[in-house]
């Protein structure tokens, strides 16, 4: 840092409040076996089928001879992923919008975004600049087409589409995750001797919605009990008998004789327990008897028995915060003499690979804005406000015309 400049992943780091690790400021882990509901079985084999494809596609685009493995498929949480991912990934997001509608997001680490891209565009020692990051989301566009397509004809999800896929250069921290629990499919991959992972990941909801239209089921273990266990005990409808209860009767002791659980009818005197919490029940020294409940019901010590009333309590909620806390300002206080690259944007557009290696002198390339309107003001190639273009001394300048909210910069991040 002896010129006064930090790098791009430092200052994406202080402001995030993260370390480089894609860690809290605490620098805290949870656990990525976070309880998800998820059919890893059903997810995993429904994407090495597309591994076959994803193969073939990489094999046509590149000229190269690529092994694509089957994917090994768990249920994890953020954290979970970015223990996963290299400090540096190229993300490229993808999310369904039809059909379904969530996260879905690949995640390369630079070393096989760059190899990807020399394969391709048959060079030696790529940049990761916009063109090899256009090159990435072309071949996931690619292999998630063909997703989308076995996926539309299980009849389940008809019309199955996606965002056009958008691939970035970033921190892993900086991977946006709008959901908080996901399947994640690793693919190894190797070519020419090198050995890369491809990273797939579904928001849960989106994971549990494909294996619905292939026809799986969530995992919903309950611990080893059976449906039929499940639906007496939610229902009432089984019969308990000689069920030991752990309750701890005094002197008296206590029968319990063969007790019908579900909606109990204390005989003629109707007495409805479908409901009792029978849980932690301390009889006094008369003791109690349940009998054979047919013909009516001795509650003899209940007059000492403590009685659980639960304390109920209205739920609070804090005031959000919007202001900025002193953590925030000490981090940002850490970079105000730092330099960082303004840049004005005119327009942009995609064309095709093809069209883009057909590009020759007086080619005319027609951008996405019209004449007259405010051209975009980037920070680091973040967009924070709009102005028009002036002339200075015969030097193009900007006049700042609009500064955006806040809502507008997080929305331009996803």
């Amino acid at each position: 840092m002896s010129d006064g400049t930090i790098s791009q992943d430092e200052i994406d780091a202080l402001l995030a409040g993260v370390d480089m690790g894609g860690l809290g400021s605490s620098g805290s882990v949870s656990s990525s076996n976070t309880s998800v509901n998820i059919d890893t079985e059903t997810l995993a084999g429904f994407l090495a089928e597309t591994a076959e494809t994803l193969k073939s596609s990489l094999d046509t685009m590149t000229g190269s001879v690529f092994e694509v493995g089957k994917p090994t498929v768990e249920a994890v949480d953020r954290d979970g992923v970015l223990r996963k991912v290299p400090e540096m990934v190229v993300s490229v997001m993808n999310d369904f919008t039809t059909a379904l509608n969530g996260d879905h997001v690949f995640i390369l680490a630079p070393e096989f975004a760059t190899k990807l891209t020399g394969l391709i565009n048959k060079e030696e020692n790529p940049e990761l600049d916009e063109m090899a990051l256009s090159v990435v989301s072309e071949v996931v566009s690619q292999h998630t087409g063909s997703e989308n397509t076995k996926l539309s004809q299980t009849g389940k999800l008809n019309g199955l589409a996606s965002k056009p896929a958008e691939a970035t250069h970033v921190p892993k921290a900086m991977v946006r995750f709008q959901a908080s629990k996901f399947a994640l499919a690793t693919y190894p991959v190797s070519v020419d001797g090198g050995a890369f992972s491809l990273w797939e990941i579904f928001a849960a909801d989106v994971a549990n919605g494909i294996v619905s239209a292939l026809g799986g089921g969530q995992d919903t273990s309950t611990g080893g009990l059976s449906a039929e266990e499940m639906q007496a005990m939610v229902g009432g409808s089984s019969a308990m008998g000689g069920m030991n209860m752990g309750m701890n009767a005094g002197a008296g002791g206590m029968n319990m004789g063969t007790m019908n659980m579900g909606g109990m009818n204390a005989g003629a005197g109707g007495m409805n327990m479908g409901a009792m919490n029978m849980g932690g029940m301390n009889a006094g020294a008369g003791g109690m008897s349940f009998g054979g409940m047919g013909g009516g019901m001795n509650m003899g010590g209940m007059n000492g028995m403590p009685q659980n009333i639960p304390n109920v309590q209205q739920l609070s909620f804090p005031n959000l915060q919007t202001g900025i806390g002193s953590t925030e300002q000490q981090n940002i206080g850490l970079i105000m003499d730092v330099y960082m690259e303004i840049t004005v944007e005119l327009g942009r557009t995609k064309k095709l690979i093809k069209d883009i290696l057909g590009m020759g002198e007086g080619t005319i390339i027609e951008l996405d804005k019209l004449a007259g309107e405010p051209v975009d003001i980037l920070v680091n190639h973040k967009q924070i406000a709009r102005g028009e273009v002036v002339v200075i001394d015969e030097n193009f300048g900007v006049r700042v015309t609009e500064i955006l909210s806040p809502m507008e910069r997080v929305a331009d991040l996803h």
